[in-house]
């Protein structure tokens, strides 16, 4: 929800058109929660989550680590503060020269989900270390991460004995378990099979000390979800059951947990209407959608709270669009929204938990909208 900071910055600021308002004492909460629901890990912010300058070198002074996506990711954590040691290069999808360059700046631990991908940190990363992500279902989560990202089992200790031969250290396994994933139990699995690769590599000599357990902790939305803590005492129980007494170095990625609930976007109401005199629903346009940094709502993933002046007033469900000329461009129409039925033209609203995965996510100028503008307090 907005907090009295962010409320009182848009009443004196008045900002036009739509706009991201982070708080920063909302991430600062967030990180010394995640540092207390799991005081034996190391945090790993995912900066693909929200960037913004202000939000890492917060995050840096606080201790936090980074996990990033890109050479441009690697040297805003290292403008913000952090040192190459704090930083993993996390995306299984990298490009050679990226990869040197990323070397030259310092930074030695990679991702790596295929030989192939193994081969390029080999040559452009000599001795470096890599981790191999492994694949998990995602059941759970409101926004999978499956498929596209990680191997078998199986496959994790053939690319793990390559990088081994190759000169690199292998150090680990790593997983994401989805991401807004409610499920306190989903670790569970994924931490057995990074279990049975550590024993299956440990017979054949190679001894891993890693395992990144990614992300996936939720903010709020419009359901309530499970405590840092409730995923603290659920993820250690499980690291105990399937690692027993030799617990390996763990690293957690919180991304949307860290920011989600941190952020409210301010937007306005650009036209109400209906499609025929039986339309049973109205459509309800704002002045940002899907292209303007709403793209998680996309197969209506995402249900942000969506908080009005006239919330006193009855509710129907509306159609929610946004203002471009592109008929993907809605963002609840499957399961329409509730919102009041004296909601009209000029009223503004605000989108709420949508501190991770906005800004970044913008179009350019998509129709010659400008990028969702940010501003961080």
């Amino acid at each position: 929800m907005a907090t009295q900071r962010i409320t009182d910055f848009l009443a004196t600021r008045r900002p036009s058109g739509p706009c991201l308002v982070v708080d920063l004492e909302v991430v600062r909460e967030n990180f010394i929660g995640f540092r207390r629901a799991l005081p034996g890990s190391a945090i790993y912010y995912a900066v693909k989550a929200n960037p913004a300058p202000e939000i890492l070198r917060l995050l840096a002074s606080l201790g936090s680590s980074f996990d990033c996506a890109s050479v441009a990711e690697i040297e805003m954590a290292m403008n913000a503060g952090a040192t190459p040691d704090r930083i993993s290069y996390g995306n299984t999808i990298k490009k050679e020269r990226d990869i040197a360059s990323a070397h030259a700046l310092g930074v030695s631990l990679f991702a790596v989900d295929c030989v192939e991908e193994v081969e390029k940190v080999a040559r452009a990363a000599p001795a470096a270390r890599v981790f191999c992500r492994v694949l998990t279902d995602g059941a759970g989560a409101e926004w999978p991460l499956s498929r596209k990202f990680g191997c078998v089992p199986a496959m994790a200790i053939d690319v793990l004995e390559t990088a081994h031969r190759l000169g690199l250290q292998a150090t680990g396994v790593s997983f994401h378990v989805g991401s807004q994933q409610t499920d306190t139990e989903a670790w569970d699995s994924a931490l057995a099979d990074a279990a049975n690769v550590f024993n299956t590599l440990a017979e054949r000599g190679i001894v891993l000390t890693l395992v990144n357990m990614g992300g996936g902790f939720p903010t709020r939305y419009l359901k309530d979800v499970p405590t840092a803590e409730a995923y603290g005492q659920s993820i250690f129980a499980a690291l105990s059951r399937h690692f027993g007494n030799r617990l390996p170095e763990t690293i957690i990625e919180p991304g949307r947990g860290m920011v989600g609930d941190a952020g409210v976007i301010k937007a306005e109401v650009v036209l109400v209407s209906r499609k025929s005199a039986t339309d049973e629903n109205r459509w309800v346009y704002l002045d940002i959608g899907k292209f303007g940094g709403l793209a998680e709502t996309m197969d209506e993933a995402i249900r942000y709270p969506i908080v009005t002046a006239r919330d006193a007033d009855r509710k129907e469900p509306c159609v929610l669009a946004g203002p471009t000329c592109d008929s993907a461009d809605v963002m609840y129409e499957k399961v329409p929204y509730p919102l009041p039925i004296t909601l009209t033209v000029g009223d503004e609203v605000l989108i709420e938990g949508t501190g991770a995965y906005t800004t970044t996510y913008a179009s350019v100028a998509f129709n010659g909208f400008e990028p969702l503008r940010a501003y961080v307090i």
